[in-house]
């Protein structure tokens, strides 16, 4: 597959075959997310991997507590609330692996290079015909300073992307996408 057809391709995947991801795939989409450009080439991103379903379904059982957690302590929507007190909620949707991008700096770009290098992520993935959804309700969990020190995450460490990964059992179609908006063309 081209680049262009996996940009059109790329879609945000949440139902996975039971399937393992094979390390030498994911250290091949860890190259591709590197080759991203970052800020005057700081770099300022590290990753975390865990890999196999019963792993990643542990976590996803974690982060909806942290997350039901932190709703409770700081407020939030009812709804939103009402689904995370589901225990049968799987959160990270019985992905196979889980990538996890953090910023390792205070730098203001570090976010967006961290987003950079998501995004060469998924696309590879898709390339290689995984599938990928960035999962925001694990942060919670991702941000505390006993799960980082847990996983060996330096405390200034922050997650900005949580990457769920696996090959697809959804083979819905990818949904359409707004033509560009043009501000300007001089």
């Amino acid at each position: 597959m081209d680049l262009f057809e996996a940009i059109a391709e790329r879609r945000s995947v949440r139902k996975f075959a039971d399937k393992p991801v094979p390390r030498e795939v994911i250290e091949q989409l860890l190259s591709a997310a590197v080759q991203a450009p970052s800020a005057m080439n700081k770099q300022t991103w590290a990753f975390g991997v865990v890999q196999g379903g019963d792993k990643v379904k542990e976590l996803g059982e974690r982060a909806r507590l942290a997350l039901l957690k932190e709703l409770e302590q700081k407020g939030g929507p009812a709804d939103f609330r009402a689904r995370l007190e589901n225990p049968e909620l799987a959160v990270l949707h019985g992905a196979q692996a889980l990538i996890v991008v953090y910023a390792t700096s205070e730098d203001r770009f570090a976010t967006i290079n961290c987003c950079l290098a998501a995004e060469n992520l998924m696309l590879a993935a898709t390339g290689m015909g995984l599938g990928t959804c960035w999962i925001g309700m694990a942060e919670a969990l991702l941000r505390s300073p006993e799960v980082k020190a847990e996983m060996g995450v330096p405390q200034e460490a922050q997650p900005i992307a949580t990457l769920i990964l696996g090959y697809p059992d959804d083979d819905s179609p990818r949904k359409a996408k707004n033509p560009p908006t043009v501000l300007y063309w001089l």
